[in-house]
């Protein structure tokens, strides 16, 4: 077994991710993606392409010697301080749709420290990665985070009716069913806000985003404005706020916490 210290972390996640692209492509957008083979850790429906690609990036990080966090069987000790935090396929459903915006997700942490991060998005065949104290990069090049006035500003947005007042106060709204994307695309620039206030992401889902959005400057808090602290857990929810700069975020947090919404 390795010793996770030791490894060459990019090489191995983009390799995991090469090759979990030639395992589920051929199924993108097919009825048997879709197929339900039981339920994860948080009673939800497990889809047959979620079970295919875990079942890979398990076997090959247990290999590893790491603990592993993932969405569809929980929390996997193997006594390591290092911990992996992943969702295989973010997006499953607009996967099983045949919608190409899903990606693979994997954040790696000691103890409680980041490491690591990385994003593959499968259709476009983009490979993102924060590596802590040194930035954000998409194919090897450095982003960042591109701040605009809130009128002008793009950004993601899910709500069950609280803080519709955002709407007004941004220039485009989008939901693109995959939040570990958008928040890639928010380090990126070509968003500048994900806004997820259902009490519904879990850690699996923006670990690797949230490390991604505040290596490329951007910031990532909570409803009440306070940094979130990703925890290894995969059955915790939450609510997210990430942006590209403290304007567009103070705007999002008056809405989300305006009596009027």
């Amino acid at each position: 077994m390795s010793d996770p210290s030791n490894v060459m972390w990019k090489q191995v996640i983009f390799s995991l991710a090469k090759d979990l692209e030639k395992v589920v492509m051929p199924i993108f957008g097919k009825p048997e993606a879709g197929k339900n083979v039981g339920t994860n850790v948080s009673g939800d429906i497990t889809k047959y392409v979620d079970k295919v690609a875990e079942d890979m990036t398990l076997e090959r990080l247990k290999s590893l010697g790491v603990n592993i966090v993932s969405e569809e069987v929980g929390f996997v000790d193997l006594g390591s301080e290092y911990t992996a935090v992943i969702d295989p396929i973010d997006g499953s459903y607009n996967f099983t749709a045949g919608i190409p915006i899903f990606a693979f997700s994997f954040a790696l942490f000691q103890r409680e420290k980041p490491v690591y991060a990385a994003l593959y998005e499968f259709a476009t065949q983009n490979y993102y990665e924060a590596i802590p104290g040194k930035g954000a990069f998409l194919n090897g090049e450095p982003i960042r985070v591109r701040p605009l006035p809130p009128a002008k500003a793009a950004v993601s947005f899910y709500t069950r009716g609280r803080g519709v007042g955002l709407i007004r106060r941004v220039k485009r709204v989008r939901v693109l069913g995959a939040i570990a994307v958008e928040m890639a695309y928010l380090a990126r620039g070509t968003l500048q806000g994900v806004v997820d206030i259902r009490n519904y992401v879990r850690p699996t889902d923006v670990a690797a985003g949230t490390l991604l959005v505040r290596e490329a400057g951007g910031k990532v808090v909570d409803e009440t404005g306070k940094d979130i602290k990703i925890h290894l857990s995969a059955e915790e929810k939450m609510n997210l706020i990430a942006a590209s700069d403290g304007e567009l975020l103070r705007v999002i947090l008056e809405e989300v916490n305006s009596d009027g919404s």
